[in-house]
């Protein structure tokens, strides 16, 4: 499945509309403004959360965890390195790689890939083209995808 990830500019905290490969809202990313570290809430059209996001604070290194249904399924860590970003995906057992400074990289589970990300060029805020597998969780896809370009977000600022 295709996915677009399009950033909204002008809003209080972070918000990201989620379209399908037919221009179709199909999710969105809404964040807390007056948080200790930063969260996200990943939600359905109806409201419903699908995933929260959020920052461990105090932490050497970028730190996020992807929680669903009231448990954390996953630790996303942004390794330090001076030449390179490398991403762990602890409790999924999937890995990312790519050229993240031109913001396109790949998530894999083991050699099979989940999902593939672009940035989108000439938009205002972020904006994301993602081909997720039609047999991957795509919820965990996407919030996996909005870590990342958490950790990109804070890395500007």
């Amino acid at each position: 499945m295709k996915y677009y990830v399009k950033q909204h500019i002008f809003t209080w905290g972070d918000r990201f509309s989620i379209y399908d490969e037919y221009g179709n809202e199909c999710f969105y990313a809404q964040g807390e403004v007056f948080s200790f570290g930063k969260k996200l809430h990943l939600l359905d059209l109806a409201g419903r959360e699908l995933a929260f996001i959020y920052e461990k604070v105090f932490s050497w290194a970028p730190r996020y965890f992807i929680n669903r249904g009231g448990r954390d399924i996953a630790e996303v860590v942004k390794k330090f390195s001076f030449f390179q970003q490398d991403y762990v995906i602890d409790g999924l057992g999937w890995s990312v790689s790519g050229d993240f400074f031109s913001r396109e990289f790949e998530v894999y589970s083991g050699v099979n890939p989940i999902a593939r990300v672009r940035r989108e060029w000439f938009t205002l805020g972020d904006a994301y083209s993602i081909d997720i597998d039609p047999y991957a969780d795509e919820v965990t896809a996407l919030a996996v995808v909005l870590v990342i370009d958490a950790v990109f977000s804070d890395q500007r600022s």
